[in-house]
């Protein structure tokens, strides 16, 4: 019996493969027609890793690193429309030429 239980184990041992984490997106991988949208999921991706890492620097529990990450990813996504705002908008230098 001692000798099933462990070769059971060393069955599942040898052929069940750890699980890991997603891995990022190669826009070059796939095929042309999807590569843009490949592009901005990897972007995502670069940004949620970002955002884990300033949550494993700011030493944040575990319970609450998802609204952790949530608002870093929001603040992110803000920050870029602020910038694309006023990218759009005349500055005042330019105004008064």
């Amino acid at each position: 019996m001692k000798k099933i239980w462990f070769s059971i184990f060393a069955a599942a041992f040898i052929f069940c493969e750890p699980g890991s984490a997603q891995k990022l997106v190669d826009p070059n991988a796939v095929a042309p027609e999807f590569r843009e949208a490949a592009e901005k999921r990897r972007a995502e991706q670069v940004r949620q890793r970002e955002c884990a890492h300033k949550a494993e620097v700011a030493k944040v529990l575990p319970r609450d690193r998802t609204e952790h990450i949530n608002k870093c990813l929001e603040e992110a996504a803000a920050t870029p429309a602020k910038a694309s705002e006023a990218a759009a908008s005349p500055t005042t230098a330019s105004a008064r030429q």
